[in-house]
């Protein structure tokens, strides 16, 4: 991604009458209200432990990339979830690379659709060891968690896509030609299939052990707004807050095409207050990330989602 700074439940209640007889009331019960639990936390981070583990380096167009595809597809069935990977070929400064995004839909009662979002490649050239546990490990693995408990919990009132993007980072530069290869590929896709889209959520860099996220300016005003009163509702308030300047990240991709997006990111990464000296460097380890930090995660995305 890029940062950029600019200045400056309802019951339904049917009456029917029939003579002298009193009016019969019928209760249908409200959609489940979802919940983000230490246990869904604790379970999220052990699948950031598992990628990172088995899945290091996850650079775009390499091996490592496609195997973690693979590992991601192979989590999610093990909970059942219909899952399939997207294999595609884009042009790139280093020639055509194979690309491989992960998709997990999760039908509901209803027509729209909810698309979360987490990238699980990691930025190319760091070296054999580099982990990206934070970027972007921390937000695939809590997506991963959060797809199994959609799942046990549907079908809900909406129709949910949870995507694994590949190509987030960039080889040299960010154009047309490199960066946010997954993102543009499914938002062209969900565009050319007409599909009636309520919200991109996008999760990045979730897992710092000193979370502070925050909601850029480039994303859908009220989804920005959603996240912060989210975050009231879950007792989190105090760990987001909205950033006056933008992130170019895979939301931005739904948002050209014309759709509603929100990016959740935490971009102070690092050694102390403001810094973000961790960010594509070997220190982006597995240490410095928390089973707490993706619980307010996960409690402020439930919570969009209870409210959408």
């Amino acid at each position: 991604m890029r940062k950029l700074r600019w200045v400056g439940g309802v019951f339904l209640l049917a009456l029917v009458g029939c003579g002298d007889r009193p009016p019969a009331a019928e209760l249908v019960p409200a959609p489940s209200v979802l919940s983000f639990t230490s246990a869904h936390a604790s379970n999220a981070f052990a699948y950031v432990s598992g990628l990172v583990k088995a899945c290091t380096p996850r650079d775009a167009g390499t091996p490592g990339a496609e195997k973690a595809a693979h590992w991601i597809r192979d989590r999610l069935a093990e909970h059942g979830v219909d899952v399939r990977i997207d294999r595609f070929t884009d042009p790139t400064p280093r020639g055509p690379k194979p690309f491989f995004n992960v998709l997990a839909p999760l039908p509901g009662t209803g027509d729209g659709w909810i698309v979360l979002l987490s990238h699980f490649d990691t930025m190319s050239g760091i070296g054999e060891g580099f982990q990206g546990a934070n970027d972007s490990g921390s937000s695939t693995g809590l997506l991963i968690e959060l797809a199994a408990l959609l799942h046990a919990a549907g079908p809900l009132p909406h129709n949910i896509l949870c995507g694994f993007m590949d190509g987030e980072e960039c080889m040299l530069a960010y154009s047309d030609r490199d960066g946010f290869h997954g993102s543009r590929r499914l938002a062209r896709q969900m565009k050319a299939e007409g599909r009636s889209v309520k919200a991109v959520i996008l999760m990045d860099m979730v897992g710092d052990r000193d979370l502070k996220l925050t909601v850029p300016r480039n994303g859908t005003a009220a989804l920005r707004l959603l996240a912060l009163k989210a975050a009231e509702a879950t007792g989190d308030r105090d760990r987001i807050g909205l950033f006056d300047g933008i992130v170019y990240d895979d939301h931005q991709a739904f948002l050209d095409l014309g759709f509603p997006a929100v990016n959740l990111i935490d971009f102070e990464f690092g050694s102390g207050s403001g810094s973000n000296d961790y960010w594509h460097t070997p220190a982006d380890t597995l240490d410095k990330i928390s089973v707490d930090s993706l619980l307010t995660t996960g409690r402020i995305v439930l919570e969009m989602i209870n409210r959408l």
